[in-house]
């Protein structure tokens, strides 16, 4: 299931815009806003999909660390699990960055 970032609707994972204000859920569904975020913040290094413990065999092949412009697209396509693709994005921090702040 998707959420849209809008209206926090909830959607199907293979809609394509949000069941109840219509926005376009490739942009604006709380996956692709943090995803955005994730990608414009100079202190995330790279991004990692975790996937949920009972998550569908698709789903499990696709949990590691990708480069920031190299991130597939969640929901993902394949998903055969009931709830829908319960995958999400991840954050890897360059830690030194933040102790460096933190000293100065």
């Amino acid at each position: 299931m998707q959420t849209c970032s809008l209206c926090n609707a909830i959607s199907p994972d293979e809609a394509t815009h949000c069941t109840h204000c219509q926005a376009d859920l490739w942009e604006f569904s709380s996956r692709a806003v943090a995803l955005k975020q994730m990608q414009a913040n100079p202190r995330v290094t790279a991004i990692r999909i975790s996937v949920a413990n009972d998550a569908c065999p698709h789903c499990y092949e696709s949990p590691r660390t990708y480069p920031k412009d190299a991130v597939p697209v969640l929901p993902h396509p394949g998903c055969s699990h009931a709830n829908g693709c319960r995958c999400f994005y991840e954050p890897v921090v360059n830690e030194a960055a933040i102790i460096s702040k933190v000293v100065s």
